[in-house]
């Protein structure tokens, strides 16, 4: 039987067959100031899309909704763990992006300067976003929990003129200050930053150099007697540059355009996530990750609708304070994290049942694989089946969804632990290392044909390297290299097991660690798992997993032995664990991700690298206690 709906299948081939066509016509559903020429370009690596069409990302985002009468809707919601609460109307929050329009040339920044961003989700980040795509500087946001040292070789790279900040951001109770980050980070070689703006939200003192630092107020007073008009932009003109998640290695800044990169969240915010104007969306992401600025600031502002800006952790100062900011606001639209579910999951259902959560139709995962069991419970617990769980996919270089289920054109059935289906205009395929395409079933690496408008045509100041890390992985073709194992089923669904250097290699068979982490969340004890590889003499490489019980779970030697034989009943005997650890928190970042690395130099005993991302560094320290206290129990390492 067919699952894909006949319409979903009809713009799947109208893609294939007229590309061109296709993305010119989602094109159209945006304003443009001027028609483009050509529709698209490609000269291998690089491409260029709506080549002489001019337009504006901010001003489609804000002026574009005020002058068709939709100024007093509310555009943006700003709550944080403390309670504090501002309300933006389109008209209000344009006056004020307008304002910093002005005043950021009063500043000096002109169009293509860069501007780097160095604050925690709130409005006034949100505002020089917008007023740097407003004039055509182009903004880096830096994730406001990066150390000095990713923030400094961020801006040494991206040649920086400005950057933005606050004194402190706020987490789980706690002022975390970044003044002292920004003054070390401003010493890195190769940071030529001339004005820094800080945003003081506390009375403490703190070092103001003068001639380069001013406050947030002194900055918009610069403002005064400046233009605030937009700038006309070709479409292939960069909007912003944002580092690639993962800090292994030298950052990779990919770039985002104002006029494919738009085009393209605006059309999967349509198709993907059904978002009109009426919504109230809460995209529970950060605004230092590409989430963050597609999918809470961009695309729901281009839409007309509504966005929900928080800042803190989404259970503090309570479990509860989920619940209660989609109860208090009227959240239709939710797009968290798998990683946020579990840790909702890890408190059970009771916080869920004080607050009336009936306004919710809709919920999205993404950032990594939604597990079966975290799935069965959002979906079947704490919603009691009564509005879809959607898993998707999508990468920073991508800009917006390439793999989902298309809930805005026809829900498909929901696979429990697959991200669906590979949506309309984007043309991927599973093939091996060498380039074959693959059978259903048969896992390999998901890769990208053709370019669509919302990837990364190239990264900044890095032309050689785009081409390498990208295009040229898989010897004799030319193939967008995403990186994650997967496998295609029958029905054309896909399945991602993890980031393919993840892989983990037993005996000859390739287990991924999202595989290993679901088996161990098919037990209701679990809350989450992580898992890597270790070396073993005898079978290659076998899994040392890390596990989280929920509430109400103690460690023991009985639920150790029945979570190895859950795993074993999941996956077979060919997944083999080394050892099954016991922890109260993961290392993970801050926008969720399980830093398997980590987990790795723990088992190891080598340096895990930076772990300026993480969420809690006491989680490295946990971890490392834990695999101590197994080896010590066992009385050999690691047998």
């Amino acid at each position: 039987m067919e699952l894909v709906s006949p319409i979903v299948r009809a713009m799947q081939r109208e893609a294939a067959t007229d590309p061109e066509g296709f993305w010119a016509r989602a094109a159209e559903q945006l304003p443009w100031f001027r028609p483009w020429d050509r529709v698209f370009e490609w000269e291998p690596p690089t491409f260029r899309w709506f080549i002489g069409g001019q337009t504006n990302l901010a001003y489609n985002c804000l002026d574009h909704h005020v002058r068709r009468g939709w100024g007093g809707h509310a555009a943006l919601v700003y709550e944080n763990e403390r309670g504090e609460r501002q309300v933006y109307t389109y008209a209000q929050l344009l006056e004020e992006v307008k304002r910093a329009a002005a005043a950021l040339r009063g500043l000096g920044v002109r169009r293509g300067d860069r501007v780097a961003i160095y604050m925690p989700t709130c409005p006034e980040a949100i505002i020089t976003m917008l007023a740097c795509a407003r004039i055509g500087a182009i903004h880096l946001v830096v994730f406001a929990g990066f150390g000095a040292m990713a923030l400094g070789e961020r801006m040494a790279l991206a040649g920086a003129k400005a950057l933005f900040t606050a004194d402190v951001t706020y987490r789980k109770g706690r002022d975390v200050p970044l003044k002292g980050l920004v003054d070390e980070a401003l010493t890195v070689d190769g940071v030529a930053v001339e004005k820094t703006v800080i945003l003081r939200r506390t009375d403490e003192a703190i070092p103001m150099q003068t001639g380069r630092d001013l406050t947030w107020e002194e900055f918009l007073a610069l403002a005064d007697g400046q233009d605030s008009a937009h700038e006309p932009m070709e479409a292939n003109e960069p909007a912003y540059i944002l580092a690639t998640s993962g800090t292994t290695a030298k950052p990779k800044l990919a770039v985002h355009t104002h006029g494919g990169y738009q085009v393209h969240i605006h059309a999967m915010a349509r198709w993907v996530f059904g978002l009109k104007p009426e919504d109230v969306w809460w995209s529970t992401s950060d605004i230092g990750w590409v989430v963050g600025h597609s999918y809470i600031v961009y695309a729901p502002l281009l839409i007309g609708c509504t966005t929900i800006a928080y800042e803190g952790a989404i259970d503090h100062p309570d479990p509860g304070t989920f619940y209660r900011i989609i109860a208090a606001n009227h959240v239709t639209s939710i797009f968290t994290s798998p990683t946020a579910a579990r840790l909702l999951m890890r408190y059970g259902v009771e916080p869920a049942r004080r607050y009336d959560l009936s306004s919710v139709t809709r919920v999205f995962c993404a950032g990594e694989v939604l597990n079966a069991p975290a799935w069965e419970w959002l979906q079947k617990e704490l919603f009691e089946d009564r509005i879809p769980v959607i898993d998707h996919m999508w990468q920073t270089e991508t800009g917006g969804p390439i793999v989902g289920n298309p809930y805005g054109i026809s829900l498909l059935p929901i696979k429990p632990g697959s991200a669906g289906i590979v949506l309309p205009g984007i043309e991927g395929k599973i093939v091996s290392p060498e380039g074959q395409e693959l059978p259903p079933g048969e896992k390999g690496i998901f890769v990208i044909t053709r370019p669509f408008p919302g990837l990364t045509p190239r990264l900044w100041a890095e032309p050689e390297r785009y081409g390498r890390d990208y295009w040229q992985r898989i010897p004799g073709q030319t193939l967008y290299f995403t990186g994650d194992a997967t496998a295609m089923d029958e029905d054309g669904y896909v399945w991602f097991s993890g980031r393919a250097d993840e892989i983990i290699k037993i005996a000859g068979h390739r287990i991924g660690t999202i595989e290993v982490e679901t088996a161990f969340l098919r037990h209701p004890a679990v809350a989450e798992a992580g898992v890597t590889a270790r070396p073993d003499p005898v079978r290659m490489e076998v899994i040392s997993a890390f596990v989280v019980l929920r509430q109400g779970y103690q460690p023991s030697e009985q639920l150790r032995q029945e979570l190895l034989e859950t795993v074993r009943r999941e996956l077979g005997p060919v997944a083999v664990i080394g050892d099954l650890n016991f922890v109260n928190m993961l290392p993970k970042t801050r926008s969720g991700k399980i830093m398997r690395r980590v987990l790795k130099a723990v088992v190891l005993n080598t340096d895990p690298g930076d772990i300026s991302t993480i969420e809690d560094e006491g989680s490295v320290e946990e971890a490392r206690e834990a695999w101590q206290q197994m080896k010590q129990e066992v009385g050999t390492a690691g047998a």
